[in-house]
């Protein structure tokens, strides 16, 4: 079962997700796609780590998410940008590499066992990319986050801390 859950910076996405996975487990996974590129998002991370209880277990991957030992468990996957973000970079901002390497992780994703909560952005709902390499970063976020929702067997968009069911 894969659960889409998308929205705006901090909608509560994150929160949301996890309190849904604790919900469905007592030992949920948690999988964190960032790749760590300064001090300052390190300290994010941290505190993101600091919020989460012992009942979790954690894997970091930037990518080859389906190659974890994730099967048969209740698994957050946080997030689908920052995941697109490391194969953006890996394939030189194509996107058509990008979104095809993406697209097959995550129909890999889609036939393990087990329930899968994937986060992800809606970024092209705010302001238009300055940059050429923006815009084409905008695109293969809406691309992907196109097919996830479509492959979900839930979508919920998270608007100022609610959750709005798109699709169930």
């Amino acid at each position: 079962m894969i659960i889409y859950i998308t929205g705006g910076a901090r909608s509560g996405k994150s929160r949301f997700a996890q309190e849904k996975a604790l919900q469905l487990s007592k030992s949920p996974v948690y999988v964190a796609t960032a790749h760590i590129w300064d001090d300052n998002f390190a300290e994010r991370v941290q505190l993101h780590k600091n919020e989460r209880g012992p009942e979790w277990t954690t894997y970091e991957s930037e990518t080859n998410i389906h190659k974890l030992p994730i099967e048969n468990q209740v698994v957050v996957i946080d997030c689908v940008t920052l995941w697109l973000t490391n194969l953006f970079v890996a394939f030189d901002n194509d996107i058509e590499q990008s979104l095809a390497v993406f697209k097959e992780e995550i129909d890999a994703i889609a036939q393990l066992s087990g329930t899968f909560i994937i986060i992800s952005n809606e970024i092209g709902m705010g302001v238009h990319a300055e940059t050429e390499i923006g815009r084409k970063f905008t695109d293969l976020q809406g691309w992907a986050n196109q097919y996830v929702a479509k492959i979900a067997d839930e979508a919920i968009f998270m608007v100022s801390g609610l959750p709005l069911n798109l699709k169930r």
